[in-house]
């Protein structure tokens, strides 16, 4: 049994994360720490809180509350998903992101080294696993191979230099304290509870509203797409079996072009209209209401600044070492992902309109 404390698990992917482990592991006793900023939202943990997993209000940047929260719930195993991740927001605003991913991994990786008294063994099985992206490689070409985990760091961002700091200082904490740690870096997610600024959700929820479907450049920008669930089979198996002080690159093996991708929503969203008058009522607005093509919203609009090309992930290591294999296909991963958003509209309603995080549940508590 392990007393896991999870960091930014009220978001998209550290909350999916927390559902499989829940399922997978219920023995478990998770700790779920979440600022509860714009991402935050404490839906998306309906279900999941209770007795064996709890949720504290509280910033990691708060190293103090992080070293009582780690000795109070007898913590050996960190997961550690907190982070600002909007690339966007990063150009803008960067100041944010080296508060959050930078400072923040190091507050938690100070209170855990201090807690588990690394170099005196006193803790000796404890595992930090630092949750980073792909976008700390850079960016490739259309034939250039696929990131490996030896691929040299060649941050763009703001967003992505920051998560390359805090790989950095996992790694520097591994090899000069000895903390047991491990990192993934993962390609993108999509899935439930997907923030709806992010491409997937965005093209959903605009097209359901008939807003227009900005696409950045010409669009032919390259994303290797892995499904939120698939995600959380590689970190649990990186948790189980992975080599302490390695880095396991866990992708989904599926390129898409940015317009591919929105085309392919579009299209879906056509089908679901044909013949159901329920979704035409609902979504007046949407242009399969009236029988239009949804493509209709698609607009061209000026390449964001230091707009990588592709990404794309070698996942060899993890299936070799670790057995892992992606069970979501993209086929079955992508309409799955439209229904929920078409059926859960309550869910993404509240975050449009702000009221998404005014109520905390009874099971959790605000760490001072």
């Amino acid at each position: 049994m392990k007393n896991m404390l999870v960091t930014g698990a009220a978001g998209f992917i550290g909350a999916n994360f927390v559902r499989y482990h829940r399922e997978q592991h219920p023995e478990d006793n998770i700790v779920i720490v979440d600022a509860l900023t714009y991402a935050g939202n404490t839906h998306n943990l309906d279900g999941v809180l209770g007795d064996q997993c709890r949720l504290e209000v509280a910033d990691i940047n708060n190293t103090e509350c992080m070293i009582r929260l780690l000795r109070d719930h007898r913590i050996d195993t960190v997961v550690h998903f907190a982070a600002e991740s909007h690339v966007d927001r990063s150009i803008t605003g960067p100041d944010a992101f080296i508060e959050a991913n930078v400072l923040g991994t190091h507050s938690l990786l100070k209170a855990a080294r201090q807690v588990w008294q690394v170099e005196a063994r006193a803790v000796e099985n404890h595992r930090f696993h630092h949750v980073s992206t792909d976008e700390v490689y850079g960016t490739l070409s259309m034939h250039d191979p696929a990131f490996t985990e030896d691929t040299a760091y060649a941050p763009n961002s703001p967003y992505s230099a920051s998560k390359a700091s805090s790989d950095f200082l996992v790694r520097a904490y591994h090899h000069t304290y000895g903390l047991q740690a491990t990192t993934s870096n993962c390609s993108n997610n999509y899935g439930p509870y997907h923030f709806p600024e992010k491409l997937i959700p965005l093209v959903i929820l605009n097209v359901l509203d008939g807003k227009n479907l900005p696409i950045y450049g010409d669009g032919k920008n390259i994303r290797d797409w892995l499904h939120v669930e698939d995600h959380a089979l590689g970190i649990d198996l990186v948790l189980q079996k992975g080599r302490v002080g390695e880095t396991y690159n866990i992708g989904g093996c599926n390129e898409w072009t940015n317009i591919d991708i929105v085309n392919l929503i579009c299209d879906l969203i056509d089908q679901r209209f044909v013949n159901s008058q329920s979704l035409r009522q609902r979504y007046p607005k949407c242009p399969a209401s009236q029988s239009e093509a949804c493509q209709s919203l698609i607009t061209f609009v000026s390449d964001r600044a230091g707009h990588d090309f592709r990404y794309a992930i070698d996942t060899q290591k993890i299936r070799s070492e670790l057995g892992y294999e992606p069970k979501v296909t993209f086929e079955s991963g992508i309409e799955k992902t439209l229904d929920w958003y078409l059926e859960n509209y309550v869910w993404w309603e509240a975050v449009l309109d702000g009221s998404y995080r005014t109520e905390i549940p009874s099971a959790a508590s605000k760490a001072a």
